[in-house]
C-alpha cells in the first residue's frame, strides 16, 4: 500500500494522559541530547498499522569492544578484551554456549527453559519469530580473546507491537500524532511470552556486573546509532529492573497472577487453605468435568507424539481465531519445541472417549511451572474445562512435582478465585526522544500507583483464609 505524508494535528492519546504544551509547539526537540530542527509536524500512514516493514537497519555495525578486569579481590587478574558482535540468528551461537550464559544467570534452581537455545531456535526456525513476521533476531554476543561466549542478550527488532504482553499501542499512536516514527524499535525479551526472567545473561566470571554494564551500554548505543524510537526490556527479573533504572531506563510494572505451593502433599490440602465458598466452587466445577465422560491426562516428554502436536495445533488455532485473529506460533513451532525440549514439556490433555477435545501447554523450569496455551475442540462446549485442563491439573502436577509456583500467563481475573493471586511484574523503556520520554515517564508514574492499588484490594479480599499468603 502506498504511503501517504500528511501535515495534521492530533489530540494526545487519553493512555498517555497530557503531552506537554512543548512537544506540539515546540520547533526543535531533544533527541539524545541533540537539538533537532523541524519546521512542521507530519505524520506517515501506512493504511493499517498492524505491521511497519522495517527500515533497513544497519545492524551489523560493529558495537565497541571493551577491556575488562576484577574489582575486588580480583584486581591481579590480568585484563579481558571482550568483543562484542550482533548475530541475526541464534544459530550463530552453540547451544551449549547460550545455554551456560543462561543456566548462570538463572542459576539452577529457578532455571528458565524459554530462555534456552532449545526453545527461542524453535521460534527461528519454526519461521514464528523471523523478519517477515515482524520479528528480526539481532541477539548480542559478548566473546573474549579466546572466542568464548561469555554473554548473550536476546533481541529482536519489531515493526509492531504484538505478541509482547507489555502494552505500548498507544505510545506508538502518541508518536504518531506528533509526526515521529515509533516502528522499527529494538525489543530484549522472548517473543510471545510473558514470562520473568534475566535479559542479560552473562557468565559466572570475576567481572560480571562489569560485563553486565558492557551489554545494557551496547543495546544503548545500537539503538542511538540505528536510529530507532525506542528500546524495550520486557519481563526481566527485578534485580534486573533496579539496575537498569541506574542506565537511564524507565521503569513499569505490570500483574500476573500466580498460585504458591505451601508444601501441599495434595490437591485436597491446597482446598484447604481457600475460603469455604471458593473451595466449594472449585469443587463443583471439577466434578462438572467428571460427569461429562472426560478422562485427563498429563503428557510429558516422549509420551507426546506428533499427532498429539497436530491436534493441539488445530486447538491453538481455534482459540486463535476467537480470540485474536492472527496465530502467533506454526505448526512446526510445536513438533521442533516438543522435540528439543523434551521431558521439559508438560502437555495436559482432555480425551472423550479415544478423540483429544482439548489441551493445555505447560512448560516445567527449575521451580516453576508455566502454563502458556490452551484450546479446544471448535465444535464442542465442555463447561469448566478450561479451568480443569489449565489451572486445577497445572496444580496438581507442581504438587506431584514439587514445584513451588505455577504461572498462568498474562491477565486474566478468573484465575484469583482459583487460588491464584496477583504478583508484579516488570519492563524498562529506554526512548531516545527526551520529550516523549518526560511525557511516557508521567504517565507510568500514574499507571504504577492503579497497579498497586488494585494488588492491594485483590489481596485483602483473596481467596485464601485468612494468614495463608
Amino acid at each position: 500500500m502506498a504511503a501517504v505524508v500528511m501535515s495534521y494535528y492530533c489530540k494526545p492519546s487519553p493512555f498517555l494522559g497530557h503531552f506537554p504544551s512543548y512537544l506540539a509547539k515546540s520547533s526543535s526537540r531533544q533527541v539524545a541530547g541533540t537539538a533537532v530542527q523541524e519546521s512542521k509536524i507530519s505524520a506517515l500512514f501506512w493504511g493499517s498499522k498492524k505491521s511497519v516493514e522495517p527500515k533497513e537497519l544497519d545492524v551489523s555495525v560493529s558495537l565497541q569492544d571493551s577491556i575488562l578486569t576484577g574489582g575486588g579481590l580480583e584486581k591481579q587478574i590480568t585484563p579481558k578484551r571482550i568483543s562484542l558482535s550482533i548475530i541475526s540468528s541464534i544459530s550463530e551461537v552453540s547451544s551449549r554456549e547460550w545455554d551456560a550464559c543462561n543456566l548462570d544467570a538463572t542459576g539452577p534452581d529457578k532455571f528458565n527453559p524459554f530462555l534456552s537455545h532449545g526453545f527461542l531456535s524453535s521460534l527461528e526456525e519454526s519461521r514464528s519469530a523471523v523478519k517477515e513476521t515482524g520479528w528480526m533476531p539481532s541477539h548480542i554476543v559478548a566473546k573474549d580473546e579466546s572466542d568464548n561466549v561469555l554473554g548473550v542478550v536476546p533481541l529482536y527488532l519489531k515493526s509492531h507491537s504484538y505478541g509482547e504482553f507489555v502494552f505500548d499501542h498507544s505510545w506508538a499512536d502518541a508518536y504518531y500524532g506528533f509526526g515521529s516514527r515509533y516502528y522499527p524499535k529494538f525489543q530484549c525479551c522472548v517473543p510471545f511470552t510473558p514470562v520473568t526472567g534475566p535479559r542479560i545473561l552473562v557468565r559466572n566470571i570475576p567481572f560480571r556486573d562489569q560485563l553486565f554494564d558492557v551489554l545494557v551500554s551496547a543495546l544503548k548505543d545500537l539503538a542511538a546509532k540505528s536510529q530507532v524510537s525506542s528500546l524495550h526490556i520486557t519481563f526481566p527479573t527485578e534485580k534486573e529492573w533496579h539496575m537498569l533504572k541506574e542506565k537511564g531506563f524507565l521503569q513499569r510494572i505490570g500483574m500476573q497472577y500466580h498460585w504458591k505451593n505451601h508444601n501441599y502433599k495434595n490437591f485436597d490440602e491446597f482446598l484447604m487453605d481457600m475460603k469455604q465458598s471458593k473451595r466449594k466452587n472449585i469443587r463443583q466445577e471439577r466434578k462438572k468435568v467428571s460427569t461429562q465422560n472426560l478422562s485427563m491426562k498429563r503428557l510429558r516428554g516422549y509420551e507426546i507424539k506428533a499427532s498429539h502436536w497436530d491436534t493441539f495445533y488445530s486447538f491453538y488455532r481455534n482459540t486463535t481465531d476467537n480470540k485474536w485473529g492472527t496465530p502467533y506460533l506454526t505448526r512446526d513451532f510445536f513438533h521442533t519445541m516438543g522435540s528439543k525440549m523434551g521431558d521439559q514439556v508438560l502437555l495436559v490433555v482432555a480425551e472423550e472417549g479415544d478423540e483429544l477435545v482439548a489441551g493445555a501447554l505447560n512448560i516445567i523450569g527449575g521451580d516453576t511451572l508455566f502454563g502458556r496455551l490452551w484450546g479446544c475442540h471448535p465444535k464442542a462446549y465442555y463447561p469448566s474445562l478450561h479451568f480443569e485442563a489449565c489451572y486445577y491439573q497445572a496444580i496438581e502436577a507442581a504438587i506431584e512435582l514439587n514445584l513451588n509456583t505455577v504461572e498462568a500467563g498474562a491477565q486474566g481475573e478468573h484465575k484469583i478465585q482459583r487460588g491464584y493471586l496477583p504478583v508484579l511484574t516488570y519492563s524498562c523503556h529506554y526512548l531516545i526522544d527526551e520529550a516523549f520520554r518526560k511525557a511516557i515517564e508521567e504517565f507510568l508514574v500514574r499507571e504504577s500507583t492503579q497497579v498497586k492499588l488494585v494488588m492491594k484490594l485483590i489481596h485483602d479480599s483473596g481467596p485464601l483464609k485468612e494468614g495463608v499468603k
